[in-house]
């Protein structure tokens, strides 16, 4: 009997660099990825503190950047699965 670690040797050695195909992916789910950062840094800012009116402001800012980033890679992503005439 093999063990798990003897297959997963056998299957595809690892390089440690990530593929062409994830660099990819990657890249075309940066814009969420910054929207998200800076949504955490609006918020840790306002984490020992009570969040003024600029704070609030700001964290909404941040939400709507990462709410429309979502829908902008949603939509690229229905676009690319959509192929030809669909009506």
């Amino acid at each position: 009997m093999k063990s798990i670690a003897a297959l997963q040797a056998a299957a595809a050695p690892f390089d440690g660099e990530p593929s062409d195909a994830e660099l990819d992916a990657i890249e075309t789910e940066m814009p969420l990825i910054l929207a998200g950062v800076a949504l955490l840094d609006a918020q840790i800012m306002t984490i020992d503190r009570t969040p003024t009116e600029l704070d609030e402001r700001r964290i909404r800012r941040a939400r709507r950047r990462v709410l429309v980033a979502r829908r902008d890679l949603a939509n690229r992503a229905a676009n690319q699965t959509v192929s030809g005439g669909a009506a």
